[in-house]
């Protein structure tokens, strides 16, 4: 958000302060541009490694602060969920091996939070969604314990004025209902960073935009979100609603969302852009401001634009424009923000080198792309690219293409020539392009685990499944090769690691359930068409209030006497229920016990499953 120490924007007087030093930030930048202040080489580049923290059992594990502060380095800080972590590299100038020498700054960072997690029984995980987050996962309780992500939470909540409403459709589908914008803790990427000439910046900028469908194409590695197959990169969904502060009942006054691709090709300088972003978005941050920038560049001191990059960290563009000062001198650069974090380094470092090697090989024919494709097709490319990765089809040039196609003749060929311009060493641009054409030939991320868990789904239940795969995904982590050569899992595959057999790894969600007022006629039909032995009993929001045994309903239904009566008067209401996370020895014990043959399993009380003897 540019500045650690924030509060939320309230009353006249500390939003015109605010207003005013962002108008000055906007004087300042535009002298510096006219007084050739602004750096433009040599080019440097830059990344954000985020990563997940899990516990022995590939859970997320909510001790960010504990594992950060074993790491003790400047190059890592926190995120908004307590279980991840970012690492932020140092620039390299665009040169020679410089992919190679952040391959290398980046294995020896993330082996460092390896080992500071071992301490305390944690592993590192690199994946755009983590497969074993849950619900349960992204409440307050998960908020890394820092002032500005529960400022920055209580200002989005404040300005919407209601919860914030997550639907996501792929192969499942995924509705709900959230109070905090916690769910944004569910994504983690790799940002990129490519410093730009400010004369260029605005083309170049449309030429970021020209290529996000292919780019992301290649580097899906997100397909699930809660147990549910959805987007090839559902990221790109959930983080697009998850921070969405717009009020439903504004949605027809075509205000974009914070999170967004744009609409339209960008006109003008740099100064544009950051003006469109300062007009439709209103600000809802400020911080401590001492100094005028216009004032410091008098004085012959380069400002810092605090409260400009204040407002533009609170607008989520999936390619941003950035300004940044490193020693002493100023720069803009475009960050890349939609590429997911993972699945290896060495997969990360090569979409890195893809995305570059494009941004600096754009052929003379497409430097005013804008003439030549309307903005619509591009954000349609781009869309089409998250739900269907490789599998896509893509309009590009007037004509139509599969994805692997596009990919393999045009974008890898353009991406190698802007890699030998920029003076890539041949031995960068042949380790990293290849990883690339290897995953167009075999699979990328999203394909493997889907591919996996749909295998793994075929001998397990979800939360079982899932938690294998993940232990899969950080065997093949470890081994360092990119997922092109991972192999895809089998139904039959398992965890090497001791993972504790819980209620939500052998229950049943696919459930049947009746409310109190239906008719014991129907409920026997159901039950016998469904071969059902419990019938749990709800109202309203999954709160469980009786259960239905076979053995009653059938007895009454024989009698002639189910026509008229109600699941009320049959219903049980003295029940024995189970925790999801409860151990499934201690159900045994339970039913044995009580000697049952079903237990509802519950959360807040509320149905999440059913275990039987049968899942036992």
């Amino acid at each position: 958000m540019g500045s650690k120490n924030v509060q939320k924007l309230k009353g006249k007087k500390q939003r015109a302060i605010y207003l005013h030093h962002l108008v000055r930030d906007m004087e300042a930048l535009e002298i510096m541009i006219q007084q050739g202040l602004i750096e433009k080489s040599p080019v440097r580049i830059g990344a954000e490694q985020e990563f997940c923290i899990v516990d022995p059992e590939f859970l997320p594990n909510n001790n960010s602060l504990d594992v950060l502060k074993e790491i003790n380095d400047r190059h890592f800080t926190t995120e908004i969920g307590n279980y991840n972590l970012e690492i932020n590299s140092d620039p390299l100038p665009l040169d020679n091996d410089c992919f190679s020498l952040l391959h290398h700054e980046l294995d020896l960072l993330v082996e460092k939070a390896k080992n500071a997690a071992q301490k305390s029984g944690s592993r590192i995980i690199l994946t755009g969604i983590l497969p074993t987050i849950a619900p349960k996962h992204t409440t307050l309780d998960s908020m890394t314990a820092v002032d500005r992500y529960f400022v920055l939470n209580d200002a989005a909540k404040k300005y919407r004025g209601q919860d914030f409403s997550i639907h996501i459709k792929g192969v499942d589908e995924v509705t709900m209902l959230h109070d905090s914008v916690m769910l944004e803790g569910c994504n983690t990427s790799f940002q990129m960073h490519l410093q730009i000439d400010p004369d260029e910046f605005v083309d170049m900028f449309n030429w970021s935009q020209a290529i996000t469908g292919p780019v992301l194409a290649a580097c899906c590695n997100s397909p699930l979100l809660f147990g549910k197959e959805l987007w090839s990169e559902t990221r790109i969904a959930l983080f697009t609603q998850s921070v969405d502060v717009r009020t439903n009942s504004f949605l027809l006054n075509e205000n974009q969302p914070r999170v967004s691709f744009e609409s339209k090709w960008q006109t003008g300088s740099i100064l544009d852009v950051f003006k469109d972003n300062i007009a439709r978005f209103r600000s809802i941050l400020t911080a401590e401001f001492e100094d005028d920038s216009v004032d410091l560049l008098k004085k012959g001191e380069i400002p810092k634009l605090k409260a400009l990059c204040l407002h533009n960290g609170t607008v989520y563009r999936w390619n941003r424009a950035c300004y940044g000062v490193g020693g002493s001198k100023p720069h803009l650069r475009i960050e890349c923000r939609y590429i997911p974090s993972g699945p290896t380094v060495i997969d990360q470092i090569a979409n890195f080198a893809f995305w570059v090697g494009l941004m600096k090989g754009r052929p003379e024919k497409y430097k005013e792309i804008h003439r030549m494709m309307d903005f619509k097709e591009v954000k349609s490319n781009f869309l089409a690219a998250a739900r269907y990765g490789l599998a896509v089809q893509f309009h590009w040039d007037g004509k139509l293409y599969t994805g692997r196609q596009v990919l393999s003749e045009i974008f890898l060929p353009m991406a190698k020539e802007g890699l030998k311009k920029s003076g890539i060493s041949e031995n960068d641009i042949d380790k990293y392009l290849s990883v690339i054409q290897n995953r167009i030939n075999t699979h990328n991320g999203s394909e493997w685990i889907s591919k996996s868990y749909r295998n793994l789904l075929t001998t397990k239940k979800p939360d079982a499944a899932l938690q294998v795969l993940t232990a899969n995904m950080y065997l093949n982590q470890e081994s360092n090769k990119p997922v092109s050569e991972w192999e895809v899992l089998s139904p039959d595959a398992m965890s090497q690691f001791n993972i504790t057999k819980r209620v939500h790894h052998v229950m049943s969600t696919d459930i049947f359930s009746v409310e109190e007022i239906d008719s014991i006629e129907l409920v026997a039909h159901m039950m016998k068409w469904k071969n059902i032995h419990h019938m749990p009993v709800i109202k309203g929001d999954k709160e469980l209030v009786g259960i239905l045994s076979w053995n009653d309903v059938s007895q009454l239904f024989e009698n002639g006497k189910a026509t008229n009566a109600s699941v009320r008067s049959l219903m049980k209401t003295d029940l024995i229920t189970i925790d999801q996370d409860s151990r499934v020895d201690d159900a045994k014990v339970l039913m044995e016990k009580h000697k049952i043959h079903s237990l509802p399993v519950v959360r807040d009380s509320k149905l999440v499953g059913i275990l039987t003897s049968n899942d036992l």
